[in-house]
């Protein structure tokens, strides 16, 4: 079963104690609830977040059957219990293409442990969105809380749910009537979560009907741009995605050398 690549940790260090500020912690948990609980629409169930805790930040991340064979929601994560979640390919039930039978949800939290001090708008994130079908990866990458929604035009405003460490299952409020009611809201809590579906932000070749492997992540940024927290998942689809084949020696090469050679090389299935 294909497995998420992580950055050998003393690469890490050693890159993030170049640039002058702490490494953040690779010890990722795997089903974990999130804290305080999942706010966004009540009936989300808590649970097989994979997670990563540290300085008082807590990010995660988990796949999620978006609709069962009736079309209706369920809590159904597919975790494998490693970081990875595992799910059939083809277009989700009642619903039309592009929609995919899974979705992936995040969870923020810039003070989980009530130590930090720290808002939402203390920090900078980035969400990396792998959108190569195959075993390798291409990422789009953004801030889903500061940055622009690349889903909708750019707009800064955001539909996340927000709260602190008292909010609630289902309990979370949304800031949406302007950009200085969703920074108000951004200064006033410390949780922001959400639930989106692929297609939202994979682009228009997502397709959800094929064997494939995607690698998401997440991670706090300090004012320095250092690595506070970072959680990351593998969501594999069907059989999972192709791995690299050898190129197709061309026809002009002369000799079983040069052919030989031409086998050798590799790349990355399109």
């Amino acid at each position: 079963m294909p497995r998420i690549h992580h950055t050998p940790p003393l690469v890490l260090a050693l890159a993030l104690a170049g640039a002058g500020f702490a490494p953040a912690s690779q010890a990722l948990m795997f089903d974990q609830d999130v804290t305080p609980d999942v706010i966004f629409g009540s009936g989300n169930a808590n649970g097989s977040f994979t997670v990563d805790r540290n300085a008082g930040v807590e990010l995660g991340l988990r796949g999620k059957l978006r609709h069962n064979a009736a079309g209706a929601p369920e809590n159904t994560f597919n975790s494998n219990g490693d970081g990875t979640y595992s799910f059939a390919a083809g277009v989700a039930p009642t619903q039309s293409a592009p929609t995919a039978v899974w979705s992936f949800e995040w969870s923020i939290n810039t003070d989980f442990d009530g130590a930090s001090g720290l808002t939402l708008d203390s920090l900078s994130y980035a969400l990396g969105l792998d959108t190569d079908p195959s075993l390798g990866t291409s990422f789009l990458s953004f801030d889903p809380i500061n940055g622009g929604n690349p889903g909708a035009g750019g707009l800064v405003i955001w539909d996340h749910a927000l709260g602190d460490n008292t909010t609630g299952n289902g309990a979370g409020t949304t800031a949406t009537a302007d950009e200085a009611a969703y920074a108000a809201g951004l200064a006033a809590n410390n949780v922001a979560q959400n639930s989106w579906k692929a297609h939202w932000f994979f682009g228009p070749t997502f397709d959800p009907t094929i064997d494939a492997t995607y690698d998401l992540y997440l991670s706090a940024l300090d004012g320095n741009g250092g690595e506070v927290a970072r959680t990351e998942i593998q969501v594999i689809v069907g059989a999972g995605g192709s791995r690299d084949v050898p190129e197709p020696a061309s026809l002009g090469l002369a000799g079983l050398a040069l052919l030989g050679a031409a086998r050798g090389r590799r790349r990355r299935r399109a």
